[in-house]
């Protein structure tokens, strides 16, 4: 680590590189995104060497920052350590303390209420939860967020019957004149139902759509390969060939 501030400071030097000179807490936002979407790539391939590299091109956008606020007298890597242990050790009273947990469900809850403590400014408990998040995640994060102080369906009925109605409201929209608007709010409520379902039954949604996305793209592929030798060209074809292909897809494409 002294290692990489080391390089880091000399990056950031009147006479270091341009382009790292350049950069502000603004224009590193992207940055950030880009590697950590990166890092999640990398995690579901599963290969230690690319992990590797992602985790450092993580952790560089860490220091960088922090190098930037150095600069400006504000903290360093060090408190950002400092900080982050203290906070660590202090939700974690069933290890650092005398408090005792039966299980994973009370250190969460306990951690919640610690936080509440310590962010005693926030009027509502979603108030912790960043509007930049993608919006799967965000979804989750209120309901759960919502769950943990009582606001919550007591069994996946409740969340599949609020489905069912998001949809045929989703319906009566779309086919009550044309209002992009209220097709959109509507559309966005049946999303957050979904997630909601998926947060029920501890499913992640973000991995949940992913998966189905690569479902879609290995069967999509098969159809395209399957229309190629059979001389078929999909754009003139009937979608009941199409079809067929498809299905045959979802018999030879497990998973």
């Amino acid at each position: 680590m002294e290692r990489l501030l080391v390089v880091m400071a000399r990056l950031r030097a009147p006479d270091g590189c341009p382009w790292d000179r350049e950069q502000t807490l603004e224009t590193l936002k992207p940055c950030l995104l880009e590697e950590t979407h990166e890092l999640l790539e990398a995690m579901a391939d599963d290969t230690p060497g690319p992990h590797l590299e992602e985790l450092g091109d993580v952790l560089l956008q860490v220091v960088f920052q922090s190098c930037i606020r150095e600069e400006r007298g504000e903290f360093g890597l060090d408190e950002v350590a400092h900080t982050l242990c203290d906070k660590l050790v202090r939700r974690h009273p069933h290890i650092f303390g005398e408090v005792t947990v039966s299980g994973t469900d009370e250190v969460l809850r306990n951690w919640e209420a610690i936080k509440r403590e310590e962010k005693v400014e926030r009027e509502s408990v979603l108030d912790g939860v960043p509007r930049s998040l993608p919006a799967l995640l965000r979804a989750q994060r209120v309901q759960a967020k919502a769950a943990r102080v009582g606001f919550d369906w007591s069994d996946a009925a409740g969340p599949l019957e609020k489905i069912a109605e998001e949809a045929r409201e989703v319906r009566e929209a779309a086919e009550g004149g044309g209002d992009k608007d209220a097709v959109r709010r509507e559309v966005g409520d049946l999303l957050f139902s979904v997630v909601n379902l998926c947060r029920f039954l501890d499913v992640d949604a973000e991995q949940a759509l992913q998966a189905a996305g690569d479902r879609f793209t290995a069967r999509f592929r098969y159809v395209e390969a399957r229309a190629k030798a059979d001389g078929v060209e999909m754009r003139d074809t009937t979608l009941e060939v199409l079809d067929g292909y498809w299905n045959e897809a979802k018999r030879s494409l497990k998973g």
